[in-house]
C-alpha cells in the first residue's frame, strides 16, 4: 500500500464510534475547526479503543489547521514543543492535543546524527502533509485510523481496521527501518500489543529481535517516560514477559534480565510479583514511581537476603536494599 492509495472509508452505518463515547470537549475542538472550515479528525488510540470497545484514556485531534490557526479558534490554547509544535486546548485540569497534519521528511530534508556513521535517528519532524501522509508516518496500522466529524465515517489509510479485526499489531512500513528511526516504538509494540491483547506481526517481531540493541540510542527522558507507561491496566506482567522474550529486556533492564535467566525463566519469581502488582494496582494514574520500582527489585532484594543469611553475611536488609537500588538508577533511571 502507497501513500497515494484510495482509503477504505466505512460509513457511520458500518462501524460502532457514537459521538456520545467521544469526550465533550474533544468534540467542542473538532466541531469548532470543522466549522472554521478546516479538516478535522479524532484520530490514534481514541478511535482505535473505542472500536475495539474500550474507553479511551485520551482523545487527540488531528487537523490541516496550523497551530498558530487553531489558537485564534480556542482561546484556552498553548503551543508547544521544538521539532514540531503541538496544540494543546486546556479544559480545567485536561487538554485535548491537537496536531497539524505532518509527513515524514525527505531524504534530502532530514538531518541524519553525524555523531555516528549511517544514523537513522530522526532530528527533524517539522514538515506539514496530507492526512495521508500523516497516517503513513504514524507508528502502527491500528493507531492510524481517523473519525471524521463531518461524515461520521472511520478512514483507513495502512490497512488498520483489517489489523483490528486479525488482533494483529503491525509496523507502518518497513519495521526494520521504522525501529532503528525511532528505537522507542519497539517499547510502544510490547506495550501496545500485551495492552490490547494483539500478537506483535512476524515482521516487527523479527526487526525488534535483530535490532533490540538500538533502544541503547534512545534518549533517557523518553526512555524514562515510556518506562513509567509499562504498567497498570492489568497488564504489566505480559509487558514484562514480551520485554523479556523480545530481548529489550537485557537493554533496558540488564539487572532484571541476569535475575530472569538464574531463577527460572518462564518460571521466575518475578511473574508472581507483577501478577499481584496487576491484581492490587490497575490504575496507572494512581502509582507512585516508588512502588514501580519496588516490584521490580523485591524480588532481587527477598534473594540477596536470602542468600545472605545463608553465607552468614552481615549485611542489613537496609543495606541490601540500598545496593540494589543504586545499582538500578547508576545504570538508566532517575
Amino acid at each position: 500500500m502507497t501513500k497515494e492509495s484510495n482509503p477504505i472509508i466505512r460509513p457511520r452505518t458500518e462501524h460502532g464510534i457514537s459521538r456520545k463515547q467521544i469526550d465533550p470537549n474533544a468534540l467542542l475542538v473538532l466541531y469548532r475547526l470543522s466549522n472554521a472550515g478546516y479538516i478535522a479528525y479524532l484520530v490514534g488510540g481514541g478511535v482505535r479503543d473505542i472500536l475495539l470497545g474500550r474507553t479511551p484514556k485520551d482523545f487527540d485531534v488531528a487537523t490541516n489547521a496550523y497551530p498558530g490557526q487553531v489558537r485564534k479558534l480556542c482561546k484556552n490554547t498553548f503551543l508547544i514543543g521544538r521539532r514540531f509544535r503541538l496544540a494543546l486546548v486546556k479544559f480545567g485540569d485536561k487538554q485535548i492535543e491537537v496536531s497539524t497534519f505532518r509527513r515524514q521528511p525527505e531524504e534530502n530534508e532530514d538531518h541524519e546524527d553525524d555523531s555516528r556513521s549511517g544514523a537513522l535517528y530522526q532530528t527533524e519532524d517539522n514538515y506539514f502533509g496530507t492526512p495521508a501522509e500523516d497516517a503513513f508516518r504514524r507508528d502502527f496500522t491500528v493507531n492510524a485510523l481517523f473519525y471524521d466529524i463531518r461524515t461520521f465515517a472511520v478512514i483507513d489509510y495502512v490497512g488498520g481496521l483489517r489489523d483490528l479485526e486479525k488482533k494483529v499489531l503491525r509496523c507502518i512500513g518497513d519495521p526494520n527501518i521504522r525501529f532503528r528511526e525511532d528505537p522507542v516504538r519497539m517499547m510502544r509494540a510490547v506495550r501496545f500489543a500485551a495492552r490490547l491483547g494483539f500478537r506483535i506481526h512476524r515482521d516487527s517481531e523479527a526487526a525488534i529481535e535483530q535490532y533490540h540493541s538500538e533502544i541503547a540510542h534512545a534518549a533517557k527522558a523518553r526512555l524514562y517516560e515510556e518506562v513509567l507507561k509499562l504498567y497498570g491496566y492489568g497488564t504489566t506482567q505480559e509487558t514484562f514477559r514480551l520485554l523479556w522474550t523480545m530481548r529489550l529486556m537485557q537493554d533496558l533492564f540488564p539487572m532484571l534480565h541476569s535475575y530472569i535467566q538464574h531463577s527460572g525463566k518462564q518460571d521466575s519469581p518475578l511473574w508472581a510479583y507483577l501478577k499481584e502488582y496487576d491484581a492490587e494496582h490497575e490504575n496507572p494514574v494512581s502509582q507512585e514511581y516508588a512502588l514501580r520500582v519496588a516490584v521490580l527489585l523485591c524480588p532481587l532484594y527477598m534473594e540477596r537476603i536470602a542468600l545472605a543469611a545463608k553465607s552468614g553475611d552481615s549485611a542489613t536488609p537496609e543495606e541490601v536494599a540500598e545496593m540494589k537500588i543504586s545499582r538500578w538508577k547508576a545504570y538508566r533511571y532517575p
